[in-house]
């Protein structure tokens, strides 16, 4: 969800520290949906907070009278200005080791669809892996992705799936980010 202006959009890609986001999700596995509140601070840490809706509320969350109530004293904007701006679609696999102290989510096979361009995107050959671990602890996954020359970098699908499916927007901010995706999206073309 943004605004008409995408102004979430617009401070994400304008460097501004303080930020939010808001989604709707829904585990297809477990028929679980949610809306969620994104907050980045100024100190660069993301806090999420959500709360469940029901099914019949997952594509737009002001259906939903709690729902739009939790987003309206969570959040900087009228609810009434919300709109459905983009949807993100993948499959994710999601890893935890035993001592529940590191988890790793791949995500792959996205597809993105702009509800004010009608334009679709497709980036099935991309595969964004996060690692979130509990404060300091070892990561056994850490050297493997350091093995294979796979290097942290910051990656909003919903910013990425904006500039991809609405070319009126300014994308600098994300240029290098675009490129680097076309690169790896034409070596899987090309099947290397």
């Amino acid at each position: 969800f943004d605004t008409a202006d995408v102004a979430m959009y617009q401070r994400h890609h304008d460097r501004r520290l303080q930020r939010q986001k808001i989604r709707t999700r829904k585990y297809v596995t477990s028929d679980i949906a949610f809306v969620e509140i994104k907050n980045k601070t100024n100190k660069g840490h993301t806090q999420k907070v959500r709360t469940a809706i029901g099914n019949d509320a997952w594509h737009d969350f002001r259906t939903d009278t709690a729902a739009a109530q939790f987003v309206a004293s969570r959040t900087q904007y009228d609810v009434a200005t919300l709109l459905p701006q983009v949807r993100t679609r993948f499959d994710r696999i999601t890893l935890v080791n035993n001592a529940k102290t590191e988890r790793l989510t791949i995500d792959f096979d996205l597809h993105f669809h702009n509800y004010e361009t009608g334009k679709d995107a497709t980036m099935d050959n991309i595969v964004i892996i996060e690692l979130k671990r509990d404060g300091r602890q070892p990561s056994p996954i850490l050297p493997l992705l350091r093995q294979l020359r796979i290097k942290p970098a910051g990656f909003s699908k919903y910013c990425i799936g904006t500039t991809v499916t609405n070319p009126s927007l300014r994308i600098n901010r994300f240029k290098k980010r675009l490129i680097k995706i076309g690169k790896i999206l034409e070596r899987g073309r090309c099947g290397a």
